[in-house]
């Protein structure tokens, strides 16, 4: 139904609003198991990813850790190279 919900926390640069707002909008669509709403659920399923995106942000922003930043380039390369080797080149 939809993709994975990516890793948000600790990468330099930090998570730009658009991403946060994707992760909830993707959290939304699973949880609701609609990936695009009935009319008459549009306005609460809109809601829902708002409140779900400003909760996250806040999390992240409060959230501490000692770990060195990751770098989104070398996270998507072990990405890349993991599901080679599950599933092969395509």
């Amino acid at each position: 139904m939809c993709r994975n919900i990516r890793t948000l926390h600790n990468f330099e640069p930090p998570a730009t609003s658009e991403e946060v707002g994707a992760a909830a909008l993707q959290y939304v669509r699973k949880v609701s198991g609609s990936r695009v709403p009935s009319q008459a659920n549009q306005a609460a399923f809109d809601a829902a990813v708002a409140e779900v995106a400003e909760a996250t942000g806040k999390l992240l922003s409060q959230l501490v850790t000692t770990a060195t930043p990751k770098d989104r380039e070398v996270e998507r390369r072990k990405a890349k190279a993991r599901s080679e080797k599950r599933f092969g080149n395509r």
